[in-house]
């Protein structure tokens, strides 16, 4: 299982935490996500990640992704 720390811009309450995990929870291969609203990012743990999926999810969910 891989894992993969990304920081999330715009992430601003508890609200934004479970949107931030949803939104990263239905791309393929992922397993967990777990969100950290004080740090500002997300632990995403799956199979074969990409980056630019996850990345492509938070902007779709109207947040900022860069690898963390």
């Amino acid at each position: 299982m891989d894992s993969l720390t990304i920081a999330v811009g715009g992430m601003t309450c508890g609200g934004c935490v479970v949107s931030v995990e949803r939104a990263l929870e239905r791309v393929p291969g992922v397993t967990r996500v777990r969100a950290d609203l004080a740090k500002k990012q997300a632990v995403v743990e799956g199979q074969k990640l990409d980056f630019a999926r996850l990345a492509a999810a938070l902007d779709d969910a109207g947040y900022e992704a860069a690898p963390g």
